[in-house]
């Protein structure tokens, strides 16, 4: 039976999130090596209730380390390897990095630097972002044209039926906000980041990006990574840095990649990182895929009885 590993991206991290795996030696070492890497204290920061574990510029590392974390974990209790790959925006990263397509000790700087990137391309208090609840996308993406009047705000993330994350000016995601809930919207809510992710505020960031990307190394993925921008795997590594590059400013199509999966015969899925978010997003969009969040031990034994069924 097909499978697949969902991976989350920023605002799934939490206080005391790996608590799960308490005492495996393979989690601490990751969060060592990630640690070393990058000159910054981790599994302290992931244990520790501070301002600094939603810091755009430390969460993208942290939630890259959790992710490989756990998915070192699996290979050690299973080995077995899924059949697709995906990510949720910073989780394409993590995706890759298990994938073979871009080793750990690279993916942690370029993390990093993207988040510098994101977080110095719109100043703090300009930019943000909101879910809009109970919504059809058209009618979204018609209020963000209707309300931007001559700014920026676009629909940046389908997350599952009824759920769209709008971005860009402050002013315009807050008139959209307000229209929707004429329109019938049964809830519109701002999301407390300062940087607003996936639209098109991000180009100059993306141009930055691309000229680090281009002294990475990538290999081809040893497993297809659907990638977020156009819901499709990338063999070339051209071609998976073009990717990279593009969901800088483009929308997640999270809806249509879990479907693209269904289609492909993916019945399981095992969200590698930690939160449920992917897990009640995937229940919302399809229930041909269940999927099971990989946050503890216990979770993994479950998966791994669940796919040898």
């Amino acid at each position: 039976m097909k499978f697949t590993f969902l991976f989350p991206g920023q605002g799934s991290q939490s206080v005391g999130m790996m608590n799960g795996f308490d005492g495996l030696p393979v989690i601490k070492d990751t969060f060592k090596e990630a640690s070393d890497v990058i000159g910054v204290d981790l599994w302290k920061m992931a244990n520790e209730d501070n301002s600094e574990l939603d810091q755009t510029i430390n969460t993208q590392p942290l939630m890259l380390t959790a992710g490989v974390a756990t998915w070192r974990c699996w290979l050690q209790e299973s080995g077995a390897m899924p059949h697709f790959f995906a990510g949720h925006s910073l989780g394409e990263y993590t995706a890759l990095v298990a994938a073979g397509a871009i080793s750990f000790g690279d993916a942690l700087p370029l993390v990093k630097y993207r988040a510098e990137l994101m977080q110095n391309a719109v100043p703090e208090g300009i930019g943000a972002m909101a879910v809009i609840l109970g919504l059809e996308d058209d009618v979204i993406k018609s209020l963000c044209l209707d309300m931007a009047q001559g700014q920026v705000v676009e629909a940046v993330n389908f997350n599952s039926p009824g759920q769209v994350v709008v971005a860009g000016d402050k002013s315009a995601v807050e008139r959209v906000m307000l229209s929707s809930k004429d329109h019938g919207a049964k809830r519109a809510m701002a999301l407390p980041v300062s940087v607003p992710s996936h639209c098109s505020l991000m180009r100059a960031a993306a141009a930055e990006l691309e000229t680090y990307l281009q002294t990475l190394v990538v290999l081809k993925p040893q497993v297809p990574v659907l990638h977020n921008s156009d819901v499709m795997p990338h063999d070339e590594p051209e071609d998976i840095k073009k990717a990279l590059v593009r969901q800088l400013y483009s929308p997640v199509r999270w809806v249509e990649t879990i479907n693209c999966l269904v289609n492909q015969g993916v019945r399981f899925g095992a969200e590698c990182g930690p939160g449920k978010v992917l897990t009640g997003l995937t229940k919302r969009i399809s229930s041909e895929l269940p999927c099971i969040a990989l946050v503890d031990t216990d979770s993994i034994y479950n998966f791994k009885a669940q796919i040898s069924q």
